[in-house]
């Protein structure tokens, strides 16, 4: 049977591997080496150990050109997969972990390896890499049908600190008002310095993300505010 730590295998020997963002990856190619965004890497992986599709636009369609995007992992994740907490994902190898996109931006999903860290394809600076569960934002973790995971000892992982982005009501502030600032000396226009992070501010942080070869979900946490100077 397909074992959680068949997907962490997987995926592990793509490490250092070229990312790029919004990359098509035909999902039947045992042989692709990149580049890798992190749905495609997630959805690929997935599909070349278990032989499904997962998180695409058309998970019943034709895995050459099916379209894998953060957004139809939040789908799947309320109808398909099964949904777990962080702490027992950052336990279970082979177990995703999803930041759900907003608005027009988009969020991010990588595979745990059981011990805390992470599998992903992060960003046009790192590529595929291991990086760590804690301290970072995720909205749940997910388990894919059908797959014997193991889970370890599970222990409370660690929360980001604030994270600014794009919520109802607005987050509003100093530290909104910096980061906008610090966005429009940068050369990334975020609308009018009101202290409220809105779509247009989001937007311009996703851009300097981009240009700073981030991972470009358009909100503002600690890489993003060393990388603004704040």
């Amino acid at each position: 049977m397909t074992t959680g730590n068949d997907f962490v295998k997987a995926a592990q020997k793509h490490v250092s591997e070229k990312y790029v963002l919004g990359v098509r990856v035909p999902k039947d190619n045992a042989s692709w080496t990149g580049p890798w965004d992190c749905a495609e890497f997630i959805s690929w992986t997935v599909y070349q150990v278990a032989g499904k599709l997962y998180g695409c636009d058309d998970n019943g369609g034709n895995p050459a050109i099916a379209d894998a995007y953060t957004g139809y992992w939040d789908r799947d994740s309320r109808r398909l997969l099964t949904k777990i907490s962080i702490d027992e994902a950052a336990a279970t190898p082979g177990a995703l972990l999803l930041r759900s996109p907003s608005a027009d931006l988009i969020g991010h999903i990588v595979f745990s390896d059981g011990e805390g860290g992470t599998i992903e394809a992060a960003s046009s600076r790192l590529g595929v890499t291991n990086l760590k569960i804690a301290g970072r934002r995720w909205d749940t973790g997910l388990l894919v049908p059908d797959i014997d995971y193991r889970v370890g000892t599970i222990a409370p992982v660690t929360r980001p600190g604030l994270v600014l982005r794009v919520t109802r009501p607005t987050m509003k502030g100093t530290l909104v008002k910096d980061v906008q600032r610090a966005l429009k000396a940068a050369g990334f226009s975020p609308g009018d310095i009101d202290g409220e992070y809105g779509p247009h501010t989001a937007e311009a942080v996703r851009a300097f993300q981009i240009a700073r070869r981030l991972v470009a979900d358009g909100e503002a946490g600690k890489n993003t505010f060393k990388a603004l100077g704040l």
